[in-house]
């Protein structure tokens, strides 16, 4: 195609501050969308087909065989951080960031897909732009929808950006990755009244405080102790003046466990507090557990096989075999389906994933690429050796 850009011409920076700017909710990337969607239209037209779901994208490279399919995910959507760096190239949508790196994944996915376009390995290559990794799950509903059926790769990749290793450090290991994770929503209904009169009401303050700290007896006394789960609060919501007895209080978490049998137990126990609290204080408890993301379980052949090639083959980059951590993404339910890994991104930034400071290095971008470039063409051609 007369005019293409070829993949030395693509400017994965500017693409990555493009995308920085403007951070949309999951499910509401149609800016994103667009972008994507324009920057793949400057690739060869006749060795790409592109389809949408909802505000995804997946684009298929024909590879020189395509007996076999190697898939590709990046996830696409911000957060409701209102952001806090020093880059001139903030966001212009107030209260929404990129403060988990999908604006660096993009670009690595986008300049991942102009290596393949522009020289196609033996196997097909899918590249998978996912919406609403943040919430309320994009992953799953993806996975089932006929777009990505008709396209379905043998072998799903995908990386995470890590803000504690340094630029050229990756780190993954074979099984458990991450957390199984579940949202946790309570509503306390009871019946308030004036502070004087305390006997004429059901105290839902007085509940939440007797429930929260039951709840942080389910891991110390209702979980294995030799694996691992997280019950954490972080929102609680209750009152409206310092004299009246509330009768509405809302507390919002979550929920993370190692193992796959350990969540049901959870919220079990759970359900068993709160059935005792509507007897004991004599509130209405309504419960919601929102979104549950599947385990990140690194399939052990296709792991092991990575690790050992990014050993002997890529002396640029150092591989760590990491810990387990609790963090929670949806590519779960991918590797669920289909053999494959994710692996840790060292960006080397003092500042977590979602925190409205984060900065990622932008040198990193360029690392994943040509990582992820070398290992797809490898596993591209070594499949008729």
């Amino acid at each position: 195609m007369s005019g293409a850009t070829t993949a030395g011409e693509l400017d994965l920076i500017a693409i990555r501050r493009a995308l920085h700017r403007i951070p949309e909710p999951g499910f509401e990337e149609y800016k994103t969308q667009r972008f994507v969607l324009d920057v793949i239209g400057r690739f060869p037209s006749e060795r790409i087909e592109v389809k949408t779901w909802r505000t995804g994208v997946l684009v298929r490279v024909k590879g020189r065989v395509g007996a076999r399919c190697i898939g590709y995910r990046t996830d696409m959507d911000g957060l409701a951080i209102e952001e806090d760096t020093t880059y001139p190239f903030r966001s212009e949508h107030p209260g929404f960031m990129h403060a988990c790196g999908h604006d660096v994944h993009m670009s690595i996915a986008l300049g991942l897909l102009a290596n393949v376009v522009e020289s196609p390995v033996d196997d097909d290559v899918l590249v998978v732009f996912q919406p609403a990794e943040e919430g309320p799950g994009g992953a799953k509903p993806m996975l089932e929808s006929e777009e990505f059926r008709a396209w379905k790769p043998d072998t799903m990749l995908a990386l995470h950006i890590a803000p504690e290793y340094p630029v050229g450090t990756i780190a993954t290991r074979p099984g458990t990755l991450f957390a199984n994770t579940s949202e946790l929503f309570i509503d306390l209904k009871g019946v308030g009244g004036h502070a004087a009169f305390p006997h004429r009401t059901n105290d839902t303050i007085v509940a939440a405080a007797s429930l929260i700290l039951q709840l942080q007896t389910i891991v110390s006394r209702n979980v294995n102790p030799l694996e691992s789960a997280v019950v954490t609060l972080g929102v609680i919501q209750g009152g409206t003046r310092q004299n009246i007895i509330a009768e509405n209080v809302r507390l919002e978490g979550t929920i993370r466990t190692l193992s796959e049998g350990s969540m049901p137990a959870v919220k079990a126990r759970i359900e068993a507090l709160l059935a005792g609290l509507e007897a004991g204080f004599g509130v209405a408890a309504k419960l919601d557990y929102g979104s549950n993301y599947f385990q990140v379980f690194n399939h052990e052949a296709v792991t092991a096989s990575f690790m050992r090639w990014v050993r002997e083959e890529m002396p640029d980059v150092r591989l760590i075999e990491c810990d387990a951590a609790m963090t929670g993404e949806d590519f779960g339910y991918f590797l669920k389906d289909i053999p494959g890994f994710m692996f840790w991104l060292g960006v080397d930034t003092p500042y977590g994933l979602h925190h409205a400071k984060i900065e990622p290095s932008e040198e990193a971008i360029g690392v994943a690429v040509r990582l992820m470039s070398s290992y797809i063409r490898k596993m591209g051609t070594s499949a008729r050796s």
